[in-house]
């Protein structure tokens, strides 16, 4: 990763020399802003809460698990310093919300639900569809989201869960990926999901040089024939489907 970085470094670049009117004012105006919002202060009280926690849960993970720990068993606040973005990642999630305004999201990757309510908050009519392995942390998750009915908690296997509520939904406006870091499933979660989406959606990878084989995931979902922009933030890609922009690759600094 620290080689993949170093070579995201190189070769970033920032709004100058952006010829694409689109990506120029997504990047100076969404990904680029510091604004704080006065919800990110009673977000961030309930991470430290979290952070505070001592007591202990059963993990069930079918993901590629964590690089600090596999172990059976989890304080909260270990999950809440190693298994959450951080402020910075999702308040970026809120400014694209916010901009974009989807009205369905799929949100792959719960954990305690901290940057699901980053979501919630900055979409308030939206639907929320937020996917959650493990029962558990699905229920700590529950409630840290009382504030936000409309988010749905849909615990169980994505392998399982994903396709059929991908089925029930007409349109997938904003998905954030962040369940299996491995490239099959997230191939095969980006394949489900682009079934309903369209010219407008907007898709975020988390974590797409976490490994070779998210790097191989991000470079294939790149090439996808539906896919016409993609910019490279390294900790995160998006994803986007204007059929009237030229096919364009950023790499940009964040």
């Amino acid at each position: 990763m620290i080689a993949s970085y170093l070579r995201y470094l190189f070769t970033a670049g920032n709004e100058h020399g952006l010829h694409s009117p689109f990506v120029f004012d997504l990047y100076t105006q969404v990904i680029r802003s510091r604004e704080k919002q006065p919800v990110f202060e009673e977000i961030e009280g309930i991470r430290a809460a979290m952070k505070a926690r001592t007591d202990e849960i059963e993990i069930v993970d079918y993901g590629a698990g964590s690089r600090r720990t596999n172990a059976p068993r989890r304080k909260i606040s270990t999950i809440a310093r190693n298994a959450q973005k951080t402020p910075k990642f999702s308040q970026l999630l809120y400014r694209l919300i916010a901009h974009f305004q989807p009205q369905v999201i799929f949100d792959l990757g719960t954990s305690l639900g901290i940057t699901t309510l980053y979501e919630a908050k900055a979409a308030p009519q939206s639907k929320i569809y937020s996917f959650e392995g493990c029962p558990e942390t699905a229920r700590v998750a529950a409630g840290n989201l009382q504030s936000a009915s409309q988010v749905t908690i849909v615990t169980g296997n994505l392998d399982e869960t994903l396709k059929a509520q991908v089925e029930q939904v007409t349109q997938i406006d904003f998905a954030f990926f962040d369940a299996n870091h491995r490239y099959e499933p997230t191939v095969r979660y980006f394949e489900t999901c682009l079934r309903k989406a369209h010219a407008d959606s907007v898709f975020v990878f988390d974590d797409i040089h976490w490994s070779k084989e998210m790097e191989k995931a991000w470079t294939e979902i790149q090439a996808h024939p539906s896919v016409t922009v993609t910019i490279d933030l390294f900790f995160v890609g998006l994803v986007f489907f204007r059929k009237k922009q030229p096919t364009q690759h950023f790499v940009l600094r964040f």
